[in-house]
């Protein structure tokens, strides 16, 4: 990722969203551009016009947290704007590094033996990229239409945008996508030398229209709680509550748990999910050829290649 051209965008997006009203400043005289102009930005923030036109230029090498934190302000941005502009501050303060890859994260066993733990809520872990790389049974049978995705590894945004079961398996499809696209922004800024990501985000944006539509608009989002929707191919329609929490000792992963509100029909369709995956999925892979007449079986649950 360019570092200039991200400040650039990130900051003129972000400043085409704010009407001179939002911002408490008179809104008279023909305007020749959406939001506030760069002089208005620079007053709200207590800076000179030229030295915020110097920071939307995309330079924001050694520019100190209070102003920052001032630009933040002025710009009315929401806790994961403006940790996204703190990230992308700190790249522009430090030495350029040659794109890399990042070498496969193993899970590890007591990660694992957490998620097995977990019988009666679905529960996965995703790295950055939203990979898929753990579940736990039920998390495996929830997700299941993505894991007969070909594609590995498994990858919640490149199912979201290029895979054409997935407006049949997730209900609202575009939130989703928003979702994704934001949180692969999210994760660009803090990591922007990783070569896996930039070719994800290569391959969505060549592939897909709307993808390309959402990359442009530079949202970002900081994702640990709310509501997903699905219509499963075995038990029908699920509203489920999720929490992801960051994994401390293991930075770049995180934990997603989903569950459903006692007594409703979500929680039914969970435990007739689970029925269904052990006596269709599990029963189908024990009875299998074993590996190297066919080929390797896939493993219910547990980590994934």
């Amino acid at each position: 990722m360019d570092n200039r051209s991200e400040v650039r965008e990130f900051l003129t997006s972000r400043r085409a969203k704010i009407t001179p009203q939002q911002a408490g400043l008179p809104a008279s005289g023909l305007r020749r551009v959406k939001g506030l102009r760069r002089e208005e930005v620079a007053m709200l923030a207590g800076v000179s016009a030229e030295y915020y036109a110097r920071l939307e230029r995309g330079n924001l090498s050694g520019t100190s947290e209070a102003v920052l934190d001032s630009l933040a302000r002025a710009l009315q941005l929401d806790d994961s704007e403006r940790a996204h502009l703190m990230d992308l501050a700190r790249t522009a303060s430090t030495t350029r590094r040659p794109a890399r890859r990042r070498t496969a994260q193993p899970i590890r066993p007591a990660l694992q033996q957490l998620l097995d733990a977990m019988t009666d809520a679905p529960a996965f872990i995703r790295n950055g990229r939203l990979d898929i790389l753990a579940t736990n049974r039920l998390g495996k049978a929830l997700y299941w239409p993505l894991f007969q995705d070909p594609s590995r590894p498994v990858n919640m945004a490149r199912y979201q945008f290029l895979n054409p079961g997935a407006a049949d398996y997730m209900t609202e499809l575009g939130a989703q996508r928003a979702a994704a696209a934001a949180l692969l922004r999210t994760e660009a800024g803090q990591d922007p030398y990783n070569r896996d990501l930039s070719d994800l985000i290569g391959e969505l944006s060549t592939r897909s229209d709307e993808f390309r539509a959402l990359w442009a608009a530079h949202n970002v989002r900081l994702h640990h709680t709310g509501i997903k929707r699905f219509h499963h191919p075995a038990v029908g329609d699920l509203t489920l509550a999720f929490e992801a929490l960051p994994v401390p000792t293991d930075p770049g992963l995180t934990l997603t748990a989903l569950s459903a509100e006692p007594g409703s029909p979500a929680q039914d369709a969970l435990k007739l999910l689970a029925a269904w995956f052990a006596t269709t999925v599990e029963h189908s892979e024990s009875t299998a050829p074993a590996p190297g007449a066919e080929g390797q079986t896939a493993q219910p649950g547990g980590q994934l290649g």
